[in-house]
């Protein structure tokens, strides 16, 4: 890996274990019980925009998940060099 990705790894990991992140985190999941409920939709514009809300809170919910998968694979690529 170059020394530039392993600093970019290292940077997210250092987020990810903040208190910021972690209240960032409970944050997102909260809203995202009341932004996944129907009953307050009112029409299927509305319906849409709460899907693409979803997709984005699931999205930083799995950010840690899915850094820790592309650091993994870096490591790979670098020795299979």
């Amino acid at each position: 890996m170059t020394p530039e990705t392993e600093k970019y790894f290292r940077d997210l990991n250092d987020m990810f274990r903040s208190e910021g992140w972690k209240i960032l985190l409970g944050d997102i999941q909260a809203s995202a019980q009341s932004v996944n409920s129907i009953e307050s939709t009112k029409d299927e514009q509305d319906l849409f925009f709460r899907k693409g809300q979803l997709a984005v809170m699931a999205n930083i919910l799995n950010l840690e998940t899915q850094i820790e998968a592309s650091r993994e694979q870096a490591n790979e690529d670098a020795q299979d060099i």
